[in-house]
């Protein structure tokens, strides 16, 4: 099976870790693209190309300032993502439960183990 295009969808944009890094900074706020290639530590036609694939997707949106072009995120189709990952948080609620009662059940063990019967 072919695999998507990664400007198919915020899913599969967001799957590769450098425009993750690129969104996390963004939700601070508005950057110019140099902004980004300072603190990302890419070329900028990398950064760009990045870019390019998030504004696709509608995650980016730009604006003119003057020389520069300012990128803020749009998170409306983060949603979708977070609808989706949602759906496993009974999953990882149920597990973390299991977990506190195996480690309760251990401590209660090593408090016991300690004691002096009289």
């Amino acid at each position: 099976m072919a695999r998507a295009a990664t400007t198919a969808d915020a899913f599969n944009a967001v799957a590769e870790p450098r425009r993750r890094q690129i969104l996390d900074l963004l939700a601070s706020g508005e950057k110019p693209v140099n902004d980004l290639v300072s603190v990302l530590g890419l070329a900028q036609p990398l950064v760009s190309k990045h870019l390019r694939v998030l504004r696709e997707v509608g995650l980016v949106e730009v604006r003119d300032s003057g020389r520069q072009r300012m990128y803020r995120i749009n998170a409306r189709p983060l949603k979708d993502i977070h609808e989706w990952v949602s759906g496993y948080q009974r999953l990882w609620d149920e597990r973390f439960d299991r977990l506190d009662m195996v480690l309760e059940e251990l401590k209660e063990l090593e408090d016991g183990d300690g004691r002096d019967d009289d």
